[in-house]
């Protein structure tokens, strides 16, 4: 007679969380996306360490009548053009080594100096805005999700008719229009040069992107077991609000996070490009492929480089937001029944 005894399975106890976290560490394209996207951020923080001690140069001061040191000679930071009569000045193309890595722009500025600088303001402003993005988007989505009725018609109204105007048209009107301006919040001003300004644009912009999948998401949740239950005990909206809704809305804010922050930085460098984002003197990608525009045919890794790097960080944007995706939503496609 056979004793033995089959164990049964052990049920898996881990949290949505954990389980996400697991399966992100385990998912290879994830953890490429991850490391790209961190070696990116560092870098970018590391500019001003990287102008200072390592390029000895300052990114922001016109140097067209400046030269460099490059194989034991003196080398001009303005080339002469390499047409036949030689007309006009063309700068200096990537020299490999500490100074002027990838060369200058037009006004003899060093390209790869920039391009951190520029890098700390595009991932700022994209990081702010998705942030901030969200949070409207959660405060609308759950109020009209949660209410119903009048509200859920005037705030689903009213997000539709902003999402119906194309997105870059609305905000390049309203880049346009505080850039002027300035943007007034009550006692708070904000000029047109700041920062801040583009951060507010980019979020009004893609609030209703977000808030439509939180609304509904709200929607489904309401109807619940346990918000049901919650009611017939007689608890508070307002708790069942934070403490039975807000967590469950959690996985759906933090998919939507990567995807909002990639259509955020392609947004802000669209507005730099056509001068209505970041001012002068500050910079970002978006700027620097404007002032490569003239040089495309000549030095064309001034606007390459600004370009490259805004595709690599939408690209790992975009996959993280997959990932994020597939691991928190057990009935997304590709995912394991």
């Amino acid at each position: 007679m056979n004793t033995s005894s089959t164990q049964p399975e052990r049920l898996d106890s881990s949290g949505p969380w954990k389980t996400a976290l697991i399966g992100l560490a385990r998912d290879n394209t994830a953890r490429f996306a991850w490391l790209c996207l961190l070696l990116i951020v560092l870098s970018c923080l590391m500019a001003p360490f990287y102008a200072a001690r390592i390029a000895h140069t300052d990114p922001f001061s016109a140097n067209v009548a400046g030269s460099i040191m490059l194989d034991g000679q003196e080398v001009d930071l303005m080339q002469p053009n390499d047409n036949p009569l030689h007309l006009g000045l063309s700068p200096i193309g990537p020299t490999w080594h500490t100074h002027y890595l990838l060369g200058a722009d037009s006004q003899g500025r060093d390209i790869a100096a920039r391009l951190l600088y520029g890098g700390r303001n595009s991932l700022l402003i994209a990081s702010a805005s998705a942030t901030l993005c969200l949070v409207f988007a959660t405060l609308i989505g759950v109020v009209a999700g949660f209410m119903g009725g009048v509200v859920d018609s005037v705030l689903s109204r009213l997000m539709d008719i902003m999402w119906a105007v194309p997105v870059y048209l609305f905000a390049i009107c309203l880049s346009i229009v505080t850039i002027t301006t300035g943007l007034h919040l009550g006692p708070f001003t904000l000029e047109g040069n700041s920062l801040l300004v583009p951060v507010m644009i980019i979020a009004l912009v893609y609030m209703p992107y977000a808030a439509r999948p939180v609304r509904a998401r709200v929607m489904s949740l309401k109807t619940a077991e346990f918000v049901t239950a919650a009611r017939c005990l007689g608890v508070p909206r307002w708790r069942i609000v934070l403490f039975d809704i807000l967590p469950n809305v959690s996985d759906t804010l933090v998919v939507l996070g990567p995807l909002v922050m990639a259509m955020a930085l392609l947004t802000e460098s669209a507005l730099s490009f056509l001068s209505i984002g970041v001012q002068a003197p500050a910079s970002s990608w978006g700027t620097m492929i404007q002032d490569g525009e003239g040089l495309i045919y000549t030095r064309p890794v001034v606007a390459i480089a600004p370009g490259l790097a805004i595709a690599a960080v939408v690209l790992c944007l975009n996959i993280l937001g997959d990932s994020l995706r597939d691991h928190l939503d057990p009935r997304s496609a590709g995912r394991e029944p």
